[in-house]
């Protein structure tokens, strides 16, 4: 499952569970370059979504 900022015009934030079943995060400019990831796998959703908020997610 994965859910991406549906604002064009920002940098797009995308949280996703990689392939341990583990939430992650990652941030993708409007070039399409990744700019930032997480650097570990949460197994709580908001666990993430929280590393992502220290990150800049809003």
């Amino acid at each position: 499952m994965s859910e991406a900022n549906p604002h064009p015009e920002r940098d797009t934030w995308e949280f996703y569970k990689d392939e341990a079943d583990l939430w992650r995060w990652r941030r993708t400019a409007v070039n399409g370059r990744i700019v930032g990831a997480s650097s570990q796998g949460y197994h709580n959703r908001q666990d993430c979504v929280d590393n992502a908020e220290r990150n800049g997610w809003e």
